[in-house]
């Protein structure tokens, strides 16, 4: 008889990892509650009965590694089952309703949260991956188990990343570094964090890796006397000041090497050139005596200290971090914790599941953050911007700075005093013209240092501005100022289109409350428009015709074809009054700058409203000529504010002649914007000054002092 027929059959990998999951599952999970993992798991196994990876081994191979990374943190069987269960939504028939009566609503949910959008059409492969993310982050936002689920699974893909062409790893592995690894970091999951950012850079970037990774091997080998010296005398310390702790090296990571040597732009022996320690502690107290402890041994170096445990960061990481100078001038970086501490800096919001008595306040944490994005990205129906803001949201570096009233507020890096306005409180940021940082008048794109009092100027009257736009950094700044300015033009458009209609409906002999409410429905069935705003928001914004409106609404024939330049019906005794101020939808064109005093009429720019231009301005013959939409327009009789204009200046080079004109253009209340200057021939140049300016009277009192100057040869108003 042929021996191999008494071999007994080789595992299958599947049974070897079910057996694995089952055997980690008793330390911590009742009888019953892995029976249920069991049937999860046969579920799945049915479900993915004919699909394989791409390395060959069946696909229920994934789920069950995954739901073994899950049992390191000790996750509950609803988490272990979810998770054996992730991708039957995605990759089988299996449809959602039936999870829920197999399994119930619960899982059924967690489930639905971590699978990718598969049944809608997007206009690209990045959009769609976009969207399931946001999907994601509103399934995270009520039960925070769908991310652990998701991170596992990144995380077991990328070991088994291998076998992938080499553009999918780089594209997987740009989108774990980009996203996954700075998620887990947000969460406070470091372990994870690290284990990601390890296998994301070996498929992004697998030769300078190798080559980073042979350079720490090489110089390992110099250091260890050194190492055990210092951490000789540390430990030595603390034992004599009678500190109960725990003293470890700290190993500096690849992939944080190769950052540090990035965004420093400093060589490899300046970044591992640091010994890194930690002490553990048992009590709060003994951190702080820790601390003095290591100060009286080795010198501290000035401004690196950080106390996160007093101020801890987002993601609840709390610690003493310090720098010394250490023997022949080496720095050590010292950072001295609890256990607690420590098993939340290691874990995160996995320390809920871990450690029963701590991790529920990262948790918290972790919602509020949540709950604070997805706020934020509420008034946002674009996807890839979601994505665009996260990135920059989940970068965990903060600066505190003091209210007036002492609050700490955290603001990300970088930030600006409008930043600063805006976390304090929306409406703060929406009126905020001016602020003082440590008693002094800053401008509002200031960039704030940590430690720095702000305080807030504000005003009724102000609004954001869209500049503000271009230096803000925290995603509420950002998504404040979105919000008001689309909000505000939509109010703004109402308001001018209700002016157009309402004056076209006079021309007609007709008044806005004579029209029936019948007939104003059934104009907007016709039109296909949700509500009586709507169509007025069309007219401000120049989409639709209100001349055309008003007869249609009066029931008057003959719509089609009708101009608003033909004129021989128009009330030219009504014209739009313009203040100035009007904002959004009616804007003052860049082309002629038209000032009050100006003849001016208005050209409808479909989809932004009313500008005004001169009536002499070249763009208006043009715009006639090519029937454009245009209306009457005049200048109210008190406008407000300074309005910006041009002229065109020649002059004599000689010494004192800028500051002439300048101190000129001051002495009649005008202020220079801008100028630029184009030398001639030596003797003489042309200037172009842009200046503010209340009305064309104003600007003729300036033009009256500059022709005044002997310097001067000639001055024009720039109209076009």
């Amino acid at each position: 008889m042929d021996s191999a027929t008494n071999k007994p059959e080789q595992e299958k990998p599947e049974e070897r990892l079910a057996k694995l999951l089952y055997e980690a599952l008793k330390s911590y999970l009742e009888p019953k509650q892995i029976e249920e993992v069991e049937r999860a798991y046969r579920f799945a196994a049915e479900a993915h009965i004919d699909q394989y990876r791409v390395s060959g081994e069946r696909y229920i191979c994934h789920p069950l590694s995954v739901a073994l990374v899950l049992t390191e943190i000790r996750m509950d069987q609803a988490g272990i089952v979810a998770a054996l269960l992730h991708d039957v939504l995605e990759d089988t028939p299996v449809t959602k309703e039936m999870l829920a009566d197999e399994f119930g609503e619960n899982i059924a949910e967690l489930v639905d949260g971590v699978s990718k959008l598969s049944h809608i059409q997007f206009r690209s492969k990045a959009e769609a991956q976009a969207e399931s993310m946001r999907k994601m982050f509103l399934a995270m936002a009520s039960d925070l188990r769908v991310i652990m689920i998701k991170l596992a699974d990144r995380l077991h893909n990328m070991r088994t990343l291998g076998v992938m062409k080499p553009v999918k790893q780089r594209r997987i592995a740009d989108e774990t570094l980009g996203i996954y690894a700075p998620l887990a970091n947000r969460l406070g999951m470091n372990n994870i964090r690290l284990e990601l950012e390890d296998l994301g850079f070996k498929a992004r970037y697998p030769v300078r890796r190798r080559v980073l990774e042979e350079a720490v091997k090489r110089a390992r080998g110099n250091r260890k006397e050194l190492v055990s010296k210092i951490e000789i005398g540390i430990k030595t310390r603390l034992i004599n000041a009678g500190i109960e702790c725990r003293v470890v090296g700290r190993e500096k990571h690849l992939y944080s090497i190769y950052r540090k040597m990035i965004n420093r732009r400093v060589n490899f022996s300046e970044v591992f050139d640091v010994y890194a320690f930690r002490i553990i502690t048992d009590r709060v107290d003994s951190c702080y005596r820790a601390l003095g402890a290591v100060h009286n041994l080795y010198s501290p170096i000035p401004g690196k200290f950080k106390d996160y445990i007093a101020l801890s960061k987002a993601n609840g990481y709390q610690s003493l971090h310090t720098i010394l100078k250490g023997p022949h001038g080496v720095p050590i970086e010292i950072q001295i914790r609890t256990k607690e501490m420590h098993g939340v800096a290691e874990t995160g919001i996995a320390a809920h599941w871990l450690y029963k008595s701590t991790g529920k306040e990262t948790q918290v944490r972790a919602h509020e953050w949540l709950r604070n994005l997805l706020d934020s990205h509420e008034e946002s129906g674009d996807s890839m911007e979601f994505i665009e803001n996260l990135k920059v949201d989940l970068t965990p570096k903060e600066i505190y700075l003091f209210s007036p009233k002492g609050d700490i507020i955290k603001v990300p890096m970088g930030s600006t005093a409008v930043d600063f306005a805006y976390a304090v409180h929306t409406d703060i940021g929406n009126r905020c013209v001016a602020a003082k940082v440590n008693k002094r008048v800053v401008p509002l794109n200031t960039r704030l240092k940590n430690g720095d009092a702000v305080e807030i100027i504000t005003a009724s009257w102000a609004r954001p501005n869209p500049a503000w736009l271009n230096y803000v950094s925290s995603i509420k700044a950002r998504t404040g100022i979105r919000t008001y300015l689309k909000n505000f033009k939509e109010k703004e458009a109402i308001e001018l289109g209700e002016k157009l209609l309402e004056k076209e409906l006079n021309v007609l002999g007709k008044t806005y409350d004579e029209i029936s409410g019948e007939r104003i429905i059934g104009l907007l069935e016709e039109l296909g428009l949700p509500s009586l705003d709507a169509l007025l928001g069309e007219i401000g914004l120049g989409n639709r015709m209100a001349l055309l409106t008003a007869r249609r609404l009066t029931h008057k024939e003959g719509d089609e074809g009708i101009k608003l330049e033909s004129g021989k019906d128009r009330d030219t005794e009504s014209p739009l009054v313009i203040r100035g101020t009007e904002g959004m939808v009616v804007n003052l064109a860049n082309c002629c700058k038209p000032i009050p005093g100006d003849p001016i009429i208005g050209l409808f720019n479909p989809g932004k409203g009313v500008v005004v231009h001169h009536q002499g301005c070249r763009n208006v013959a043009e715009s006639k000529k090519n029937n454009r939409n245009w209306l009457e327009v005049a200048w109210a009789s008190k406008t407000e504010g300074q309005f910006v204009v041009e002229i065109r200046v020649e002059v004599l080079n000689q010494r004192g002649a800028l500051a002439a004109i300048a101190s000129a253009i001051s002495a009649v209340d005008s202020n220079i914007e801008n100028i630029t200057m184009d030398d001639h021939d030596g003797h003489t140049s042309t200037d172009f000054i842009r200046l503010a300016v209340a009305d064309r009277l104003h600007l003729s009192k300036v033009m009256r002092k500059l022709r005044a100057l002997p310097a001067i040869l000639k001055i024009v108003r720039v109209m076009s």
